[in-house]
C-alpha cells in the first residue's frame, strides 16, 4: 500500500492592488467563485484617489499549491497591478473592526461590561435593556469577545473582515499623495508662463 501525505491547508492574507474602477471587485470574486477558491475574510478600499488605486484585502484557505495559483490567477488580472502574500513575506499586522449589540438585563449587564473593560471594546449605545461595543483588534480576539458575550444575552455582531500591512520600513504598495500631486499641478501653469516671457 502506497502512504499518502495530506498536505495542510493553511489561510493567508493576500494584499492586492488594483485599479479603482467598476467591475473590478466582481472580477476578483469571479475568479475565486469559479474555481471553488474560499474567501474567508474580504475588504476593499480607495486608497490612492490621485492615481485611482484601491486595495483590496482577502484571506483565503488552501494548501500551498492552491495558494501560489490563486496568486498567478490573481496577478493576470488585468486590473490587477501587485499582489502580496503578507502570510508568506515576513511579519504583518492585521485587525477588523467589529461592532457587538447585546441584549440583556441585570447582573449580565454588569459582566459585560467587565469583559469589555478587559478587552477595551468601547461602549458606544446604551438602552436599558443593551449595549453596542465597538472593538478594534485580531480576529481572534474578535472572536473570543464574541463567545464571551453570546453567553450573556442574545448578540448581534456587524465585522468589517480583516485589513494588514507588513511591519517595517518597507513600502510594499506605495500609493501618490494627493496633495503632492495637487501641488505639481499648481506649479504647471507658473512654469508655463515663464516660457512664455522667455519666449
Amino acid at each position: 500500500m502506497n502512504a499518502t501525505t495530506e498536505i495542510a491547508e493553511a489561510a493567508h492574507t493576500l494584499a492586492v492592488l488594483v485599479d479603482d474602477e467598476p467591475g473590478v471587485l466582481a472580477r476578483v470574486i469571479g475568479l475565486f467563485s469559479g474555481r471553488g477558491y474560499n474567501i474567508e475574510s474580504l475588504t476593499v478600499s480607495s486608497v490612492d484617489t490621485a492615481a485611482h488605486l484601491s486595495r483590496i484585502t482577502i484571506v483565503t484557505t488552501g494548501t500551498p499549491q492552491i495558494i501560489a495559483q490563486i496568486k498567478a490567477q490573481l496577478g493576470r488580472l488585468v486590473p490587477v497591478h501587485s499582489v502580496h502574500d503578507l502570510t508568506l513575506e515576513g511579519p504583518h499586522l492585521e485587525r477588523e473592526l467589529a461592532l457587538i449589540k447585546i441584549r440583556n438585563v441585570g447582573e449580565h449587564r454588569i459582566e459585560a461590561l467587565r469583559i469589555a473593560d478587559m478587552f477595551r471594546a468601547r461602549a458606544i449605545d446604551s438602552t436599558l435593556e443593551s449595549f453596542v461595543f465597538e472593538l478594534t483588534g485580531s480576529p481572534s480576539k474578535i472572536t473570543a469577545f464574541v463567545e464571551l458575550m453570546s453567553a450573556l444575552g442574545a448578540i448581534e455582531v456587524s465585522r468589517t473582515g480583516v485589513v494588514a500591512i507588513a511591519r517595517g520600513s518597507n513600502l510594499d504598495m506605495p500609493v501618490f499623495s494627493t496633495l503632492e500631486v495637487n501641488r505639481k499641478k499648481a506649479k504647471q501653469p507658473a512654469a508655463g508662463k515663464k516660457a512664455q516671457k522667455k519666449a
